[in-house]
């Protein structure tokens, strides 16, 4: 046949002597192929449905384009670049390549291929002890299940069905025992996918990538066919985190950042990524967001021994001290005033930007009791209590959610029905007087009711006309000392 040079320079071919050529054409008369054989060669031409390759010998290869055809229908390929092709069948007139031996071949190439460790193609029929059931070129063989594929085979009716390329790694009596492993093809495979992934990416680039199974401490997502990296639970998400299913589950599509690559020769390369990285700190915008002094709802995301903490917006937690829970009780747990997950209204008291803290309360949304009280207990007036705890210098009284007020040990002794007090319990009812009122130091002082007859109360009541008295005294004071 005529030599082809359709992939040649024809300013090369001006630059060489006919003896040159003569002698390149003698060169490849002397080369020989057989079944089975691998070839590396130079794309030639591509045509509509054939892709013709030099196969260094007189005879130009060709391999259906349809074999080389990527996922998404398209080839990847263009003139001169190298592929490596197996040869099914020759004649004098060309030489038919497969990317593996399949049904264009023979037989008898299934002992050459186990020799050479050329792949074969072969379906899987069925699922039996062990492994799979394959026929390659009608011949049974079997595929162990842990030579299938390189994750662990969860579901083996799935490959039912499915035709793939193995490699041979058995081949006893005449064929009758042929044991084919899938597994070691596919690590090759993933060692060329790796090599060109890590060439064209780098720490910092965002990618795209399929999760593929999830652990307590975060999730594998895939980043490129057999190329795998880890997402900690802490690179989730801005907000806090307690399992990665909360975020992402298996098979979800995500959009992720290359956080480190760390390569080790002959080892799998270890690949850190985030998926809350691809999205900016919400950190980076509170100043905007949110002020001191501002009342918003949270979500309670975490208790603690000294407070809750509260969800404001995802990633941004503030933390309601336990003294900022309740001005009507005091709390010793924050479980006795909120639980996780709920939902509470709450008030910024500070913002820490370079510390990251927000320190919030509870019980500034709700109002200050304290706010009015001398309007509210007058001294002198006479109000139901109940009796909240028993200390050695006097009795503590509760007027109200929140309002708590003293009856010193005193006043106890010398009221004419000391022994009805002294019998109280917490949680007992009893009227008494209201003697005194400090709304700025937030005290009450409590007496017995009958020392408002003797008015004894008004010892501890401040008297309005003196009050006056001494304002005019200060005032006309003053304006004695100014004339001199």
């Amino acid at each position: 046949m005529t030599e082809k040079f359709e992939g040649n320079d024809p300013e090369d071919m001006d630059e060489m002597s006919f003896e040159e050529l003569f002698n390149s054409y003698d060169a490849k008369i002397g080369q020989e192929l057989k079944q089975g054989d691998m070839v590396e060669g130079k794309i030639i031409s591509i045509g509509k449905s054939s892709v013709y390759i030099d196969t260094g010998t007189k005879s130009d290869g060709v391999v259906d384009k349809i074999e080389l055809l990527d996922e998404n229908g398209e080839l990847p390929f263009q003139a001169n670049d190298i592929l490596k092709l197996y040869v099914v069948s020759l004649s004098e007139s060309e030489v038919i390549l497969s990317k593996a031996i399949s049904g264009a071949g023979k037989v008898t190439m299934l002992e050459d291929a186990a020799r050479n460790q050329t792949p074969v193609e072969g379906k899987v029929t069925g699922v039996i002890k062990g492994g799979f059931d394959v026929d390659i070129l009608g011949k049974r063989a079997f595929c162990p299940v842990s030579q299938m594929d390189v994750r662990y085979v969860e579901n083996p009716e799935d490959y039912v069905g499915q035709t793939h390329h193995f490699l041979i790694s058995r081949f006893e009596e005449k064929g009758r025992n042929i044991v084919v492993s899938r597994r070691d093809l596919l690590n090759e495979q993933i060692k060329e996918e790796q090599k060109l992934f890590l060439a064209k990416v780098s720490e910092g680039d965002i990618v795209q990538g399929c999760v593929t199974k999830l652990m307590p401490f975060g999730a594998f997502i895939e980043v490129a066919p057999g190329v795998e990296g880890m997402a900690h639970i802490s690179e989730l998400s801005w907000s806090r985190v307690e399992k990665a299913d909360e975020i992402v589950q298996a098979g979800d599509m995500v959009t992720v950042k290359l956080l480190k690559i760390e390569t080790r020769e002959g080892d799998t390369p270890k690949i850190s990524l985030s998926i809350k990285q691809v999205d900016a700190n919400p950190w980076d915008n509170m100043g905007s967001a949110f002020k001191p002094g501002d009342q918003v709802m949270g979500k309670v995301v975490r208790l603690a021994a000294f407070g809750a903490f509260v969800e404001l917006a995802p990633g941004v937690d503030g933390l309601v001290h336990i003294s900022e829970m309740s001005h009507t009780k005091r709390v010793l747990r924050p479980e006795d005033v909120v639980q996780q997950g709920e939902q509470v209204q709450v008030v910024i008291k500070a913002i820490d930007q370079d510390s990251k803290r927000i320190s919030l309360s509870i019980k500034d949304g709700l109002g200050d009791p304290w706010t009015g009280i001398t309007t509210k207990y007058i001294p002198g007036a006479v109000v139901d209590v109940t009796l909240e705890k028993k200390e050695t210098f006097g009795f503590f009284m509760n007027l109200e959610p929140g309002i708590t007020g003293l009856m010193p040990i005193s006043n106890i002794r010398n009221a004419a029905s000391s022994s009805d007090y002294e019998r109280l319990k917490p949680g007992d009812s009893i009227p008494v007087l209201v003697q005194a009122v400090d709304e700025d130091n937030r005290r009450i002082t409590l007496g017995s009711p009958e020392q408002k007859e003797s008015d004894d109360w008004k010892s501890f009541a401040p008297d309005p006309k003196k009050e006056t008295m001494g304002t005019m005294e200060s005032l006309f004071r003053e304006a004695m000392n100014k004339k001199k």
